[in-house]
């Protein structure tokens, strides 16, 4: 059931508990999971703001304590800053904030002087995480620091949208711009590929102002996807910064990584960490990356800034992932340098099968095994923790059989 690979882990503070905060409404997001479950096997006390008590990572046997208060990213920050106030007391003493989507890593950063008693955060510039969530101010960053990236603009409405494409010519790839608007007004479900114009106006049917970002696709034949994980302490100083390529991903080109391995770069791991030390950056960051095989050169597509899905495919030979590294960073501890584990493998069960089938499709065989030396890390189902997968499984059926009833439905109306 778990072939996990992993390090003897770090002294972490265990009287220093740490909370999972959440904006916005994904119950099955295996990140939150992963969490809990790495601070607390090191003794951590791990607190998580859930949507319900049936969420899988509500289910955790490594979970301190959960607090249910759903959220969808249309409240007013304070409403959303009293909240947290709200629990930093029910917990009783500051616990490190970690966030693991955009909106929650804005929210903590532009409101970190009435937190800061109940929470110990990094200390980054108030606007930035804001400016690097949005796709057009991460753009804009590349740019001014000569941080290779794809052709990108963010038309101001839907008219100039359709004479974007038709000047630059199809795919193209299409991305919500920025936090909250993305939750608010979105564009597009996700990270999209548009092949024509007629996709394209099926995508986005109505006339008018868009928030969104339409981005140069590199197509996979002549590209690859990488990642990098780092967690910067004060004034941008590096703690740590894996790399690793994203093997499959669910949609396929646009999705998030359903089978992702540790491979280590040092061009990419001194490109991210030079980027993050330039910006002054503090705290947990994600960045996407694409290796254009045309030219050879890493161009960023993406910069989280915060917690990323599939960090633990991510440790060094201390066992610090980067959500250890912020609570020794964060409690006053040492990060103690050490070599990136390269013999990793992360699988998102549930993703996997349908990714690995059209991976199949495409390349008309069947994709490659896992290498004997190297240990899989899964997203859900471990041996010690089953009932978090077994909620996923749960909610993963029921969204499937909903999806499935809907196409009927649609294909019955057509009729």
């Amino acid at each position: 059931m778990m072939d996990t690979l992993t390090c003897a882990g770090p002294e972490l503070d265990r009287t220093v508990p740490a909370l999972l905060v959440k904006v916005g409404h994904y119950p099955q997001h295996h990140g939150g999971l992963g969490v809990v479950r790495t601070l607390a096997r090191a003794g951590v006390p791990v607190y998580a703001m859930v949507e319900d008590r049936y969420t899988p990572v509500a289910l955790s046997r490594y979970l301190a304590g959960r607090f249910v208060h759903p959220t969808s990213g249309l409240e007013p920050p304070e409403h959303l800053v009293s909240a947290l106030l709200a629990i930093g007391r029910a917990i009783g003493r500051p616990a490190v904030a970690v966030p693991t989507d955009d909106e929650a890593a804005v929210l903590l950063a532009e409101h970190a002087d009435r937190l800061a008693g109940s929470f110990l955060l990094p200390p980054v510039r108030a606007g930035l995480p804001r400016r690097l969530a949005n796709k057009a101010g991460m753009y804009r960053i590349c740019r001014q620091y000569g941080v290779p990236t794809p052709r990108s603009c963010a038309p101001p409405d839907r008219a100039a949208l359709l004479e974007l494409c038709r000047d630059w010519g199809y795919p193209l790839v299409l991305k919500n711009l920025e936090a909250y608007t993305r939750l608010r007004a979105p564009v597009v479900g996700h990270t999209t590929l548009v092949r024509d114009e007629d996709e394209l106006r099926a995508v986005v049917p109505r006339d008018g102002e868009i928030s969104v970002l339409a981005q140069e696709y590199l197509p996979p034949e002549s590209s690859q996807d990488w990642t990098t994980h780092l967690y910067c302490g004060a004034g941008g100083a590096v703690r740590v910064v894996f790399t690793g390529r994203k093997l499959r991903c669910w949609p396929p080109e646009s999705g998030i990584a359903s089978r992702a391995v540790a491979e280590r770069d040092e061009q990419l791991a001194r490109l991210a960490a030079g980027l993050c030390r330039a910006l002054g950056y503090s705290g947990a960051a994600d960045l996407d990356w694409r290796l254009d095989l045309r030219d050879g050169r890493f161009k960023l597509v993406d910069f989280n800034p915060r917690t990323g899905a599939q960090f633990r495919a991510f440790e060094n030979l201390r066992g610090v992932d980067v959500v250890r590294a912020m609570h020794l960073d964060l409690t006053g501890r040492r990060v103690e340098a050490a070599g990136q584990l390269t013999s990793r493998t992360f699988v998102v069960g549930q993703l996997d099968l349908p990714s690995a089938l059209d991976w199949a499709r495409v390349h008309r065989r069947l994709p490659p095994a896992v290498l004997p030396h190297r240990g899989i890390e899964r997203s859900w189902l471990h041996a010690d923790d089953p009932l978090p997968a077994a909620a996923e499984a749960v909610r993963f059926t029921g969204l499937v059989a909903r999806r499935l009833a809907g196409a009927m439905c649609s294909r019955a109306g057509r009729s």
